[in-house]
């Protein structure tokens, strides 16, 4: 259903903008969360390239938490962990660990590109509503500035 813009009053074109700008809000946030998790897999990704035949047997540092770490010993190169989610974890090999993390990468690249276009929608219906609004101030503004002259008439 197509609403014509010129037919709503100021304060229904508020309420519009307000609710558009709302929306514009979550879809900005979450493409921003998904960017972030898309940069937490391809680190993944390419944090597997050091795992080759010669770091075999290197000492390392591993991460107890984000800001302590203990040291270790390489010992597997062929083989990793990967979080799958919800606390699980599932032996891999390295080529198919990449393999993982690439069609996570892919598939939040292309929710990514979904929700692009509803954002730039959102932003062209909210600039839209501002015109309105502006145009409607504008004859506000010089309805009163004639009914003003006339009365001073």
């Amino acid at each position: 259903m197509a609403v014509n813009l010129t037919e709503l009053s100021l304060s229904q074109l508020e309420g519009l903008k307000t609710q558009l700008d709302q929306e514009t809000e979550f879809l900005s946030s979450s493409i921003g969360q998904l960017k972030v998790v898309q940069t937490k897999y391809v680190e993944a990704k390419e944090s597997l390239n050091v795992l080759n035949k010669s770091n075999e047997g290197k000492e390392l540092l591993v991460p107890l938490t984000s800001s302590m770490y203990v040291p270790g010993k390489l010992n597997d190169v062929d083989h990793v962990l990967v979080d799958v989610g919800t606390g699980y974890f599932v032996e891999k090999k390295v080529e198919d660990g990449k393999e993982f993390f690439k069609r996570k990468i892919d598939f939040l690249t292309k929710q990514i590109e979904k929700i692009q276009p509803a954002l730039q929608e959102k932003h062209a219906m909210k600039q839209a509503v501002v015109e309105v609004m502006n145009m409607k101030l504008q004859q506000l503004q010089s309805q009163q500035a004639s009914q003003s002259g006339t009365t001073k008439a």
